[in-house]
């Protein structure tokens, strides 16, 4: 067997088996990962950003169905619920520090949710675009894994708001470095809470990079938004609509 037939063979095996989604995006991940790093973390090269075009690259050329790909890669998105829920150990451990900030997060927590909504459906709105799409950037509002959740609740599409989530969050990792800059914040529990606010499981991940009271903070505005949001969010929307 020459070895030309046998890389053949090889990847027959490969591209029917659902492992290799998982590969691809961990690979991905990973590639962005190490870009993001020997950038000196510069917010323009974002590892998610990166693995999401590669990750479409890979399916455009094999012309892999999506719900091929997904076989695969569920096994990552069954693990996002999990590390969603596991941002509690950060929270708790932060309690502490929130003595005095109670009530500032609290109001900037209901203005940045506010603000999210309200730009993006106001936009949408605008622009023209249909039921579909204005309802799933209600539902964009909060964390992916939650989103979808709210999507199902207010009859819109899940796969659509997640997308325009993740969206939401890499767009939100790049520019809150050059934001906080031009605004002169340097605290970073400010930093960490407005970036949990507007950029989600991303956002906090970004946050983290910056100090643990950043990711602590960030993790505590996420989930403090999920909640809040899977309350409101399906309220408001029907409200509007």
């Amino acid at each position: 067997m020459t070895k030309t037939n046998l890389i053949t063979e090889i990847w027959v095996y490969l591209s029917g088996s659902p492992l290799l989604a998982l590969f691809i995006t961990l690979t991905a991940y990973q590639i962005g990962l190490i870009a993001h790093q020997k950038s000196k973390t510069n917010p323009l090269v974002n590892p998610v950003a990166i693995a999401v075009v590669l990750v479409a690259t890979f399916i455009q050329l094999f012309d892999m169905p999506y719900e091929k790909y997904f076989q695969g890669a569920q096994f990552v998105h069954f693990l996002l619920g999990s590390a969603t829920v596991s941002l509690a150990i950060p929270i708790y451990k932060g309690m502490g520090s929130l003595k005095g900030r109670s009530l500032p997060l609290l109001l900037a927590l209901v203005v940045g949710g506010c603000v999210s909504i309200g730009s993006a459906v106001g936009i949408a709105k605008l622009l023209g675009a249909d039921h579909t799409i204005v309802g799933a950037f209600y539902s964009k509002s909060v964390t992916a894994p939650i989103a979808m959740g709210i999507a199902e609740r207010i009859g819109t599409s899940p796969t659509l708001t997640a997308i325009f989530a993740i969206c939401t969050g890499i767009l939100g990792s790049i520019a809150a470095p050059f934001v906080f800059k031009v605004l002169k914040i340097k605290a970073s529990w400010q930093k960490g809470f407005s970036m949990g606010v507007g950029a989600h499981g991303i956002g906090a991940s970004t946050a983290f990079s910056i100090n643990i009271e950043a990711g602590t903070y960030a993790s505590l505005a996420m989930g403090l938004h999920g909640i809040v949001g899977s309350v409101a969010i399906p309220l408001i929307y029907h409200l509007f609509n």
